[in-house]
């Protein structure tokens, strides 16, 4: 599988103005032979945007931000994991990433850790992540502060994902999230993973940008500066090592 990942700055509240840059970054990636193109983070409407902002931009999962993003897919041939704020059946608003192929929903994600009252202020907590089928690849999603969390990448790996796929947004000073944490949930799960982050300010927010692609054996297959847009397309390959073969669960 070759994955497209998009470093790029956000554009706060400009959800027209975002679709249409997303579009042309499928394009990149279709030109590159990606299979699919990582977003960071609420990409579609911005992260730091405040809760009011937030809750006025909330769509249902299937409402108008899926349908120009499935335009999308179809027209470009290639799947788009975005994230958006997504308005629940019940009223409360999931901090969420959807993965879209040839215009319809494969996968989705509503994030699990919330971070501190940037997160708990505006969104409701996520369920247990699970693995879904693409394009003959097992694949999970996780969403910024969720690939912090060794079990979190550890359990869709459990459910036979070969890749993560991570809308971010990452901000300074942690950086050591990218160049360290990243490769190594790739390296003990034996998975490739896809990082999707921010550059530039935001709101209250500088984010730390280097984006990166992993593959299962730890390798850096691709790392974007900490600053500038960029678009990575690597794929995702190397050998993992024999932890989920050789782990004891029933001793923890």
């Amino acid at each position: 599988m070759r994955v497209a990942v998009w470093q790029c700055r956000s554009l706060p509240g400009d959800v027209a103005g975002n679709l249409a840059r997303l579009a042309d970054a499928a394009s990149r990636a279709a030109g590159a032979g990606a299979d699919v193109l990582v977003t960071p983070e609420m990409f579609v409407t911005g992260y730091d945007i405040g809760a009011l902002r937030t809750a006025e931009l909330a769509e249902p999962a299937d409402g108008p931000i899926f349908e120009a993003v499935a335009g999308i897919t179809r027209r470009t041939g290639v799947a788009v994991a975005y994230g958006y704020p997504e308005l629940l059946p019940d009223g409360r608003i999931a901090n969420a990433a959807q993965l879209v192929d040839h215009g319809r929903s494969v996968g989705a994600h509503r994030k699990a850790h919330l971070f501190g009252g940037l997160d708990s202020d505006r969104f409701a907590p996520g369920e247990r992540p699970t693995a879904f089928d693409f394009r003959g690849r097992r694949v999970g999603m996780l969403i910024c502060y969720d690939v912090e969390f060794p079990e979190a990448v550890r359990s869709l790996a459990v459910d036979g994902a070969e890749a993560v796929l991570v809308p971010t947004a990452n901000m300074v000073p942690y950086a050591l999230v990218s160049t360290v944490l990243v490769r190594a949930r790739a390296y003990e799960n034996g998975v490739a993973v896809a990082y999707a982050n921010y550059c530039g300010a935001e709101g209250s927010q500088v984010y730390a940008g280097l984006s990166t692609v992993c593959g299962p054996d730890g390798a850096v297959l691709a790392l974007a500066a900490p600053d500038g847009e960029d678009l990575l397309v690597a794929d995702l390959v190397g050998e993992g090592q024999p932890y989920l073969r050789d782990r004891r669960p029933d001793l923890y």
